[in-house]
């Protein structure tokens, strides 16, 4: 198989398809209007948030709640949409529609669930079902030479191969984004594209 460089968007070489990226935006609009309800009602924080105490209680609504409201607050909402908006549409490009719910919602919620049983009980956000695309990605550009004879800039590949050994750390020093990359990575493994863009 010959090789041959990305384009100047690196990702646009994996994309099987011209997808427009409708399943990202329509998970960033509810997310979105969620985050805004959360801070024009604060009280609503505490009725979703993920919270081990009340979780044991019967209140399991939480671990999926959990993934569309954020602990950071204001903050929290601005930058992990912009980490959605970012790798959710390279992720929706690569994978496609279906794969991209399985990725998205299956490691955010094996996140919230090991938080909530060892990790960090009390806590939301998206985070960790974005860290789960973004393993993902990492696992198609680790295979990008060798399956469908893409060469993606050195950058990119280092930081594919450093992400197991980051999210090993992160996970050790008791964070709880680690776990759902790790999960992103195997799946992306397992969910790989068959075939890319012919074209650069």
């Amino acid at each position: 198989m010959t090789t041959r460089p990305a384009s100047r968007n690196p990702f646009a070489a994996l994309a099987g398809a011209a997808r427009r990226p409708y399943l990202t935006a329509a998970v960033f609009a509810v997310t979105l209007a969620c985050g805004i309800a959360q801070l024009a009602h604060p009280p609503l924080y505490d009725a979703v948030v993920r919270d081990a105490a009340r979780i044991d209680a019967g209140e399991w609504y939480r671990l999926v709640t959990g993934m569309f409201f954020q602990d950071g607050w204001a903050f929290g909402l601005v930058s992990n949409l912009v980490w959605l908006a970012v790798f959710g549409t390279l992720a929706e490009r690569v994978f496609g529609r279906a794969r991209w719910l399985l990725l998205y919602f299956g490691c955010g919620l094996f996140g919230q669930v090991m938080s909530y049983l060892w990790l960090n009980p009390v806590g939301a956000g998206n985070s960790m079902c974005v860290v789960g695309l973004l393993g993902a990605l990492a696992a198609v550009v680790t295979v990008a030479s060798r399956r469908y004879g893409v060469v993606l800039p050195l950058q990119f590949r280092v930081l594919a191969f450093a992400l197991p050994v980051l999210a090993v750390v992160d996970t050790l020093v008791h964070d709880n984004h680690g776990l759902p990359a790790l999960l992103g990575m195997a799946l992306g493994y397992l969910l790989l594209p068959r075939t890319v863009a012919q074209s650069g």
